[in-house]
């Protein structure tokens, strides 16, 4: 699957669907529907959408998921009666939940940073309630010095002083010895939870990300950047 083309940027789209209200790729109508931009991945990637789009179609796990996804997101809204309008009723938890359980799992891993145990005993207090078996795995298992990575003394957060590495290779595959079918990730920071991903044998969701500053809301900075953030525009984050 894939082949060479042009970059691509849907972004651009965003002036499209302020102006039109929709984009060329959520309109059923062609003769309707605003033009596709020039980098537009439905025409430079239209074999590679053809074959993926084969394979969510197709009998294995893959369309499995991709069938009980777009049921769940679906079952998210509420239709007003009497309007076109619809009203999202469930969190992020919920879907995860109704995901779960649509699926059929019964073993639910949740890689934890150490810094999220209270919300991840939160996390399986829910779990159990909703019939599930929670299995949760800190990210500091096995208590292993930064050091052992290659890391100095002063590339701690605070030299002089025992801090143990993120280890998520192992939460992956204790989560894989478990059995687990589908694994929660719970604030990993960014490339633990790539690591994490890569060598998780059960399909993995994203509850909670990684965001010191922000409360673990990412999209702050997004929704900031012409003020607070747009330092991010100018300056760049690591030399």
């Amino acid at each position: 699957m894939g082949e060479e083309n042009p970059e691509v940027s849907c972004s651009r789209c965003s002036a499209v669907i302020q102006k039109s209200g929709t984009t060329n790729c959520w309109s059923g109508d062609p003769a309707q529907a605003p033009p596709k931009p020039g980098n537009c991945p439905s025409t430079s990637h239209a074999a590679t959408v053809d074959e993926a789009m084969a394979l969510m179609k197709g009998e294995g796990e893959d369309a499995r998921i991709a069938f009980v996804a777009a049921r769940v997101e679906g079952l998210c809204y509420q239709r007003m009666p009497g309007s076109d309008a619809v009203n999202a009723r469930w969190t992020r938890v919920e879907d995860t939940i109704a995901f779960a359980k649509l699926m059929g799992y019964q073993k639910i891993g949740i890689a934890t940073c150490i810094g999220l145990l209270d919300e991840c005993e939160r996390l399986s207090a829910i779990l159990r309630a909703q019939g599930f078996t929670p299995l949760s795995v800190c990210c500091k298992a096995g208590s292993i010095d930064k050091l052992e990575l290659g890391l100095k003394e002063e590339d701690k957060v605070r030299p002089g002083t025992f801090e143990p590495a993120c280890n998520p290779i192992a939460q992956a595959e204790i989560c894989n010895s478990l059995g687990t079918d589908m694994n929660v990730i719970l604030g990993l920071c960014v490339g633990h939870d790539m690591l994490f991903n890569k060598h998780s044998k059960a399909p993995v969701t994203t509850l909670v990300v990684k965001d010191r500053v922000t409360g673990h809301n990412p999209i702050a900075v997004l929704y900031g950047q012409n003020f607070y953030y747009k330092r991010l525009q100018k300056q760049q984050v690591v030399e």
